[in-house]
């Protein structure tokens, strides 16, 4: 039941015509309609979508409640200026109209094709249509209604002592560090404070959501949402930031397991950089390398590519005593290659996931990131969708 499994929440999903064929809308609600506590993360894109807009002037000023969360897959309604702000203000209309509430505790959400206007007349007619759906059974096709370019769903469920935390995301393409193009919805039964419930979201976010790097592409879009319900009453404070970290990280790897034309994820470590943003500009250099990415599409453990990447990043390094090494094998050390168990790691490199380190002796900080190979897929998928 993914965001529908904990207590006090329903959803639906629907084809309203924005698409040819596929599911395109989705809504989530409570299922008495009254707010709740909402806590959110957003792009850091500069040229944030009017949706994102929207959504933070609403919680702003409602204090961070909802009642609904209307989506929209398809068109992002990203680049449309004042009337696209206008088209995101009366899919909120529509929606409250639809299930009787406030259109200040109803957020919008919208991921597609950037610079086109929405078509509202599909949306409008089949906003109604949503909110008669909507049931705890109507989770699958709240999932299905959010997707773009995936090829699955991707839902979560995390089982603790007192409450259920459940959720569901898209996204598989333009994806970089600072979330991705993505949309995490979030839902859980505890009853907990909306500061900790934003404390919680915000580090699992950046502890999982902005350490995948698909191809260096911040949406216009990002959102994530955690609802909490609170009929299962008080939740251990430290058990419910790990679960939202559980949930978020599960559905990281479903992202990139989905990723547009991914056939290999790399697991990358930067270590012993000067200080932690170091790291981490030093780890984003490393993953969004095309030629990086072609040698992980391949196979290939060509060492001097990600020490050249690193190199580049502007950030300390002391080649003398870096090192980098695949799946535990150290290839290189001091800047020059070393001998090492060649068949062990044609073996890694041929797995599904690859184990990568590049340790830049310059201190001791480090970062990870979750990095995609580059392939022929990736090129036919990003050729057509303009």
């Amino acid at each position: 039941m993914s965001v529908t499994a904990a207590e006090g929440f329903v959803a639906s999903g629907c084809h309203a015509g924005i698409k040819k064929r596929r599911f395109d809308m989705a809504m989530i609600a409570t299922e008495d309609h009254e707010p709740v506590p909402c806590a959110a993360v957003f792009t850091q894109n500069k040229f944030a979508a009017p949706p994102v807009e929207l959504d933070r002037a609403t919680l702003r000023a409602n204090g961070g409640k909802a009642a609904a969360i209307i989506i929209n897959s398809g068109n992002a309604n990203a680049g449309t200026g004042k009337p696209g702000y206008k088209d995101a203000q009366l899919m909120a209309a529509a929606t409250g109209e639809a299930l009787q509430v406030a259109n200040s505790h109803v957020l919008v959400c919208s991921t597609g094709i950037i610079g086109t206007p929405l078509p509202m007349e599909p949306i409008l007619h089949a906003t109604p249509r949503l909110a008669k759906k909507l049931s705890v059974d109507g989770a699958d096709d709240a999932a299905r209604g959010i997707l773009t370019t995936d090829h699955t769903p991707k839902t979560v469920v995390i089982k603790g002592s007192t409450f259920t935390l459940g959720g569901m995301a898209k996204g598989c393409g333009m994806i970089a560090p600072n979330m991705a193009t993505m949309l995490a919805f979030l839902t859980t039964d505890a009853e907990v404070p909306l500061e900790l419930m934003q404390k919680a979201l915000k580090a699992a976010s950046d502890a999982t959501f902005n350490t995948l790097n698909v191809d260096g592409a911040t949406s216009t879009n990002d959102t994530a949402m955690l609802l909490a319900s609170g009929k299962r009453g008080k939740a251990n404070a430290d058990e419910f930031v790990n679960a939202v970290l559980a949930a978020c990280s599960d559905l990281t790897m479903q992202m990139a397991r989905d990723a547009e034309g991914m056939t290999r994820i790399a697991r990358l470590t930067v270590t012993g950089a000067a200080n932690d943003n170091e790291a981490r500009i030093a780890a984003k250099n490393i993953v969004e390398n095309n030629l990086v990415k072609c040698s992980w599409y391949g196979g290939d453990p060509y060492w001097g590519r990600l020490m050249a990447a690193a190199g580049s990043a502007g950030v300390d390094m002391d080649v003398a005593k870096s090192r980098v090494a695949y799946g535990g094998i150290t290839v290189a050390r001091g800047g020059a290659g070393i001998e090492h168990d060649g068949i062990a790691l044609a073996q890694h490199m041929m797995g599904d996931e690859v184990d990568i380190e590049v340790h830049l002796g310059a201190g001791k900080a480090s970062a990870r990131m979750i990095g995609i190979d580059l392939g022929p897929g990736y090129i036919k998928e990003n050729s057509k969708t303009s």
